[in-house]
């Protein structure tokens, strides 16, 4: 890293990642499943992050917004839900003690382990309605049921 570099580290307009493909894509199979390769290059440019697609290829563009807090906390809830299951801890008292935290927040958190298998993936793929939120997921608004339906109905939820 040169002194040019750690200079302008800080600098908000030099943060802008270009994804670019540098090769022609190439398709193969291995083992049993078919593997696209597709040779980019990556360059920083201001604040954003861009994907070409390659020449001649249709440009579809997303309307995803990735919720990293509520994915990371959805990502939790189910790896200690996990550890109840597995009788690594007793229960959600014992891993709070664990790992040093509030026992009403682990519970608070474990509750998004009940969420319809939809309204997960939809948060997982960024197509989560814009008030379904962490903190509305929490149960900090309204008690989240345990009914599918009553949950798309409370979220406004359409799949």
């Amino acid at each position: 890293m040169d002194a040019t570099d750690s200079s302008t580290r800080g600098t908000p307009a030099l943060r802008r990642v270009v994804v670019t493909p540098s090769g022609k894509p190439r398709q193969f199979e291995m083992a049993g499943r078919s593997v696209t390769f597709v040779p980019l290059s990556i360059k920083r440019r201001h604040s954003s992050k861009l994907i070409v697609p390659p020449a001649g290829a249709a440009f579809v563009r997303t309307t995803s917004t990735f919720d990293l807090p509520l994915i990371r906390t959805l990502g939790k809830a189910f790896y200690w839900q996990k550890l109840i299951d597995t009788g690594e801890v007793a229960n959600a008292t014992e891993l709070a003690r664990r790992f040093k935290l509030e026992p009403g927040w682990v519970s608070e958190v474990l509750r998004m382990t009940r969420l319809a298998p939809d309204i997960i993936r939809a948060i997982l793929d960024g197509r989560q309605p814009r008030h379904l939120n962490l903190h509305a997921l929490r149960g900090r608004q309204a008690e989240v049921p345990l009914d599918w339906d009553e949950q798309r109905r409370l979220f406004e939820f359409v799949s």
